[in-house]
């Protein structure tokens, strides 16, 4: 169970709510789609996903080499109603990384 004092103390700093947000809109992203989006490093954006998921916000799979995350399912329904309501009220805070992240060209793998 996420605590009120963990999930403010996450959203407070504004990598990991930007996380939030885009998850909360797309569902599920890999590290890298996110890395591009937030226009950051992977260590760094790996350090605040790493955060999220272990204040039970997140959840994640490994799909190859690839780590996806996705917010928990058995978020308690406030957690979802203020990421909701926040992305309803401030749709330009992450307008930018929205463009980032549909902007991103596929990587074309060529087998020989």
């Amino acid at each position: 169970m996420v605590s009120p004092l963990e999930f403010f103390k996450s959203v407070a700093d504004d990598t990991r709510l930007r996380c939030l947000l885009m998850l909360a809109a797309k569902k599920e992203l890999h590290v890298s789609e996110m890395t591009e989006a937030l226009g950051q490093s992977q260590p760094k954006v790996s350090r605040h996903l790493a955060h999220l998921r272990n204040s039970g916000l997140l959840q994640d799979r490994r799909q190859g080499q690839r780590v996806y995350y996705r917010l928990n399912p058995e978020l308690p329904g406030w957690v979802n109603a203020v990421l909701q309501q926040t992305a309803d009220a401030n749709n330009a805070f992450i307008d930018e990384n929205l463009v980032r992240l549909q902007q991103r060209q596929p990587k074309i793998t060529v087998e020989v």
